[in-house]
């Protein structure tokens, strides 16, 4: 299976690190993909790639086809959790919907569009930084981890790491199929 299809569920995180596998647990518990199941949900961000730092969030990511409709089941299924807030920005143009809330000790944020996950940002980030780590391996991890720490977002850190030009969020895009 590659690593593309592979990160489409949530089972690598069942023999990845003590954190994924907690992680896995966590959503797992919480029903969290089942009840998003309709909406394609990926989790994204930093845990995938084992780059989190204390203090990381969950990034679930999500296809949406009707935005109140998407709304209205965030609002039912996650408003009673922990510092719950939602709102609707426009993001690189896009209409989107993102609930933030706390289940136990980590935040989660759902962020959903009308475009396929597989096409979105956040999942291109990931493989993206996914081949960039199986290219340069622990020492891009460790580089990556110590910038975050020192506030870095995740894709200014690579682009810090690598030295890569121009803005990271775009340059990080010319790796996401190597």
């Amino acid at each position: 299976m590659s690593k593309q299809s592979e990160f489409l569920t949530l089972d690598y995180l069942k023999s990845g690190t003590k954190k994924q596998q907690q992680v896995f647990e966590l959503l797992t518990e919480n029903r969290l993909f089942q009840v998003l199941a309709a909406h394609h949900p990926v989790l994204a961000g930093t845990v995938p790639l084992n780059v989190d730092i204390e203090g990381s969030d969950l990034d679930v990511i999500c296809q949406f086809d009707d935005k109140h409709q998407f709304k209205e089941l965030l609002l039912m299924q996650f408003a009673d959790y922990l510092e719950f807030r939602i709102s609707q920005p426009l993001v690189l143009g896009i209409e989107t919907v993102i609930a933030n809330f706390f289940i136990e000790n980590w935040e989660v944020e759902i962020f959903g569009q009308a475009v396929p996950v597989i096409k979105q940002a956040a999942y291109r980030h990931l493989l993206a930084e996914h081949n960039l780590l199986q290219q340069h391996g622990d020492v891009l991890r460790q580089q990556v981890k110590a910038l975050k720490m020192m506030g870095f977002k995740t894709e200014p850190a690579f682009a810090r790491a690598l030295n890569l030009p121009g803005d990271p969020y775009e340059a990080l895009f010319a790796f996401e199929n190597e």
